[in-house]
Formats: C-alpha cells, structure tokens, sequence
C-alpha cells in the first residue's frame, strides 16, 4: 500500500531550515511520499540531498524528489505581478513539492499538465516474507 502525506504551507514556514528538512526527511523515513504545498528553498533542497545522501542504509535507500512550479509562460501580465507580490507576501508558497522514499518511488515525471509517480513492485518482498511465516 503507498501513503501520501499532504503538508500544507502553514506547517513549515515558520520552521527553520533545519527543522523543514527534518521534518520532510522523517516522514519519507515512514515510507510515506510527501505532498508539500509551496517549495524548499534552493539551500534546503541541496541539504535535504546531501542529509539523504549521508543517511542512506539498507533499510533507507534515499528519496525521489520533484517540484512542480505554476506555469509562468500561460500567465498574463497581471497574474505575473499578482503570483510576485504574493510571493513577497507569503513565501514560496507557489508550486508543489513531492518526496518519496526510493525504496518505493521508481521516478516522478513532470509534464504540462499531469504528474506521473511511478512506484516499485514489492510484491515479490512480501510474498517472501509471507512464506517465512
């Protein structure tokens, strides 16, 4: 069974990078694929890799990540000035941001106007452990 966790924006702006991090990583941990509202900074990508990167195991095999960003080239002028006053307003609250475990998680695809998240068959890992029993 795959779960998804929505975290809406409210929940870590106010955290600080460190602790959005963390609290993204323990959720993948979970073998849950984060839904996040908004995006991580650049910096907070780049750490949450490199924090994955040192934390991987056996039992943790690291994450997949995709941001998905409005599509600014379909806006018009005001929409434009709109999405930047509200982005100096409330942050990086545009966009969406999915996290997976990669034990469970094969790629995310961006396109126009669907996302594709394409899972790994651990049937054959159950069916093992099931006949351990």
């Amino acid at each position: 069974m795959v779960t998804f966790k929505f975290i809406p924006f409210y929940e870590i702006e106010n955290l600080s990078s460190a602790k959005r991090v963390n609290k993204l990583l323990k959720v993948v941990k979970e073998d849950k694929i984060v839904i996040m509202e908004g995006r991580l900074r650049s910096q907070e990508e780049a750490d949450l890799i490199e924090i994955t990167m040192e934390e991987i195991s056996p039992k943790f095999k690291g994450i997949e990540l995709s941001v998905i960003y409005p599509e600014k080239s379909q806006q018009n002028t005001l929409q434009k000035v709109k999405g930047a006053f509200a982005t100096v307003l409330l942050g990086d609250r545009q966009g969406l941001t999915i996290i997976g475990p990669a034990s469970i998680v094969k790629k995310i695809e961006n396109n126009p106007d669907q996302i594709e998240l394409f899972t790994k068959d651990n049937g054959n890992r159950n069916r093992k452990k099931n006949k351990k029993r």
